[in-house]
């Protein structure tokens, strides 16, 4: 039986490994220090707050599917809070949902989020932005 639980054991830091590889981006190796990893969901937070900079956004909108998980306790990725982040090599594509708020040109708000985002993700990573795809899920007509 005690090999059955060093077994389980190795398999579940197995699978939590890969799932790290999978979420991040090497930044930068150092033969003599090691290496400087970025996870997807900082990219995410910094796309996030960026967002919230630009006058006329009232919220960064996340999905109900994830809405309703986070109720019942269940934390997931960054694409159920609103801002999806597709890290491939030193590239970034982010898509983004937010609500603007009423009287503001949706237009006008989406391309300050595009690049408010764009500028925040790459001065702080390091990262190349692709493409940054703004949601407009909402006017906020209480703001």
């Amino acid at each position: 039986m005690a090999g059955n639980a060093s077994g389980t054991k190795k398999a579940k830091n197995n699978s939590a490994k890969k799932k790290a590889e999978r979420s991040s981006i090497v930044l930068k190796t150092s033969e003599n220090i090691g290496q400087v990893m970025i996870a997807d969901d900082v990219v995410a937070n910094i796309a996030s707050l960026a967002a919230l900079e630009v006058e006329g956004v009232g919220e960064v909108a996340g999905s109900a599917t994830g809405e309703l998980m986070g109720k019942v306790g269940i934390k997931n990725s960054s694409q159920y809070r609103g801002v999806k982040v597709d890290i491939g090599g030193s590239t970034v594509r982010i898509s983004i949902a937010i609500v603007v708020k009423y009287g503001y040109p949706v237009p006008a708000t989406g391309q300050q989020v595009q690049s408010k985002v764009s500028s925040a993700v790459e001065t702080m990573t390091g990262l190349t932005v692709g493409d940054v795809n703004v949601h407009v899920v909402g006017v906020d007509v209480n703001a």
